[in-house]
């Protein structure tokens, strides 16, 4: 069994709850995996930095709701407790089934058509058949407590709703007055959670600050866990928490055919990866090298690719700019034949300049012949892709699916474009992006989590593992 923190809608305050009761559960000691539904990455950063282990993130449009299944039930299998944190409104999800599923089969496609709450908190609850308890945000109501309860509870009978957290409750009144609305319903009340006024989490403009960037995050974790020891009704959370059984996960059946070594960049200005993409790398044979273009005098020596996932370049690009020698140990390293995935903020490391918020313009590394400007512009969503080319990862006509989330856009398009991309879930086209000039770079706004389409990493890796084949480098 495991728990599904789900929010009524957006900014209820489920990942605070979430990151109470996993502070609260390693304060005791209990080794618990945590998940994230969606295609998140900031979030699984606090879990990892409470509970030591990765967060997987569970996203039916990036994997498949088979993947999913497979992901939950290998990792929860190795702890005590599985909790999986929602994704916006319990319900709020996409619509199935526009354009062709690529790799997904077709009676998985079948089934799914019909959904329109695809990839929601709800999906994934009834996919792994896992109960639900519902954060209700209570700063601004009392007796209507009960008709978004009773709501939540009714609207779909296959959603287990075993309880709900009151969350930013005023007073003992007002807890007062919530309790005696719900009671009717003979919902269970697992946590009460005040209104806490030293308990906040900075945000910025793609969302919380990463937890590389917080200094006092660790006494936040304390204070967090201060309050889950009091605020929750343990008794009756930790049955419904505890994991199915703690046999093994199944072994790997990939056979590691690539021993090459690979410069993953980390730091504060890059840090957004899935787990599950640097396993299989690993598990294919690369050996993942971390580096920081921030912090690091040149790249890593003997190395056969690198890999630049996305971040907030543009937050430290006064610093990557004045790292000249990185810059141009980058540059040099690509133009001389050098495998390189850059997604989002590593395809704006890889342009001319970035220009910040304020106008500012920074260099970097000068691969790409355009730069990345920021904007008050967000472009967010699903993307079906097209592959218009064989390129460094697939092969022309490949569909693949990812997610955009980015203020920045490139002052100019390049002229033989790696996907001609589409919404998700309508088929609206959202026009050509992607660099795959020189043909040895795959640099693209559009993250993607390879799931089980080994074909991605395995291409990539026959390509670093041709650099190693050679005679000499750099």
């Amino acid at each position: 069994m495991a728990l599904v923190i789900a929010g009524e809608r957006s900014g209820v305050g489920k990942t605070t709850v979430t990151l109470t009761l996993l502070a609260s559960l390693r304060r005791r000691d209990r080794l618990v995996q945590s998940f994230k539904v969606g295609p998140d990455y900031i979030d699984p950063m606090f879990h990892r930095h409470v509970t030591g282990r990765a967060c997987r993130n569970l996203d039916p449009v990036l994997t498949s709701e088979a993947y999913v299944q497979q992901c939950f039930t290998r990792h929860s299998q190795l702890t005590e407790y599985a909790l999986v944190e929602g994704v916006m409104g319990l319900f709020d999800g996409v619509k199935e089934g526009a354009g062709e599923q690529g790799s997904r089969g077709a009676e998985e496609k079948n089934n799914a058509q019909c959904l329109t709450d695809f990839a929601s908190t709800a999906h994934i609850a009834r996919l792994l058949d896992l109960p639900v308890v519902l954060v209700i945000d209570c700063s601004r109501l009392s007796g209507s407590v009960a008709a978004i309860a009773h709501g939540y509870r009714s609207f779909d009978p296959r959603i287990k709703i075993a309880g709900v957290v009151l969350n930013r409750v005023g007073s003992d009144r007002h807890l007062s007055l919530l309790k005696d609305s719900l009671k009717p319903l003979q919902l269970p009340i697992f946590g009460v959670m005040r209104r806490q006024d030293n308990i906040t989490i900075p945000d910025r403009h793609l969302g919380l600050v990463p937890t590389a960037e917080l200094p006092e995050l660790n006494a936040l974790i304390d204070r967090l866990a201060d309050l889950g020891d009091t605020c929750f009704d343990w008794q009756r959370l930790l049955p419904l928490l505890k994991s199915e059984s703690l046999s093994p996960p199944t072994s790997s059946s990939l056979s590691p055919s690539f021993p090459v070594r690979i410069a993953v960049a980390r730091d504060r200005a890059f840090n957004f990866y899935y787990q599950d993409n640097l396993d299989l790398l690993q598990q294919l044979g690369a050996e993942l090298v971390y580096w920081s273009p921030l912090e690091d005098a040149d790249i890593p020596k003997d190395i056969q690719g690198m890999y630049f996932g996305g971040g907030f370049p543009e937050v430290f690009a006064q610093q990557l700019a004045e790292n000249s020698s990185v810059r141009d140990a980058v540059k040099t390293a690509i133009l001389k034949g050098m495998p390189t995935i850059a997604e989002c903020g590593g395809l704006m490391y890889l342009c001319e300049q970035i220009i910040d918020f304020e106008g500012k313009s920074w260099s970097m590394a000068g691969v790409l012949p355009t730069s990345a400007v920021m904007g008050g512009r967000l472009t967010l969503g699903y993307r079906c892709a097209v592959a218009l080319q064989d390129n460094l990862l697939v092969k022309a006509n490949t569909t693949v699916y990812g997610h955009e989330f980015h203020r920045s856009h490139l002052t100019l398009t390049p002229t033989q474009p790696l996907f001609e991309t589409s919404r998700y879930d309508c088929e609206e086209n959202m026009g050509c992006e992607g660099w795959g000039l020189p043909a040895n770079i795959h640099a693209s706004y559009v993250h993607q989590h390879w799931g089980e389409s080994r074909e991605i990493p395995q291409q990539f890796l026959k390509e670093c593992l041709k650099v190693a084949s050679s005679a000499t480098w750099i």
